[in-house]
């Protein structure tokens, strides 16, 4: 209703605000460009069952850091509706330790009988998620690199693949 209205050209985002008691101006102005890359489907409230790779979450942030482009402007990009996921990965990235942040579970873990087991790793184990951190973000650099050096060369090298990472993710 807020975003037809305002298409309509009746009232700017500021009277909208005032009008229907929303405090957040950048929330109408997420709402209007989201349903103009998405249309009604980009304003459903999901309950976030989309998940993402770690190499997703990393190229978007990477195009994010490259381009300079905000986080609405970065999920618009790759197809992603809610902008504020973006954020949420850039805060994990920054303030949750890196990769390490990106690759958190959602939510609260299962009950278990077994918890102490849950929780509990092997050496083994903590030394093979170790290893596929660390190859991550060999991956991650070499990629940055890449760019660092012909940011023109590899954008246009890496076009199509952004391209159809923004349609389907994993």
């Amino acid at each position: 209703m807020v975003v037809k209205e305002y298409q309509e050209g009746k009232l700017g985002i500021r009277p909208l605000a005032n009008k229907y008691g929303i405090k957040s101006k950048s929330l109408i102005h997420r709402w209007i460009k989201s349903y103009e890359k998405f249309g009604e489907k980009g304003l459903v409230n999901r309950k976030n069952t989309e998940t993402y790779t770690v190499q997703f979450k990393l190229d978007v942030l990477s195009f994010m850091k490259r381009t300079g482009s905000s986080a609405m402007e970065t999920a618009l990009h790759f197809g992603i509706t809610n902008s504020t996921t973006v954020s949420r990965w850039m805060r994990a990235v920054t303030v949750g330790g890196g990769l390490e942040g990106l690759n958190k579970l959602k939510g609260r873990p299962p009950m278990s009988k077994n918890k102490k087991k849950q929780e509990e790793m092997t050496n083994e184990q903590r030394l093979e998620r170790e290893n596929e951190l660390l190859r991550l973000e060999v991956e991650y650099l070499k990629k940055l690199r890449a760019f660092q050096m012909d940011p023109e060369g590899y954008l246009e090298k890496h076009k199509q693949r952004y391209h159809s990472n923004s349609k389907k993710p994993n």
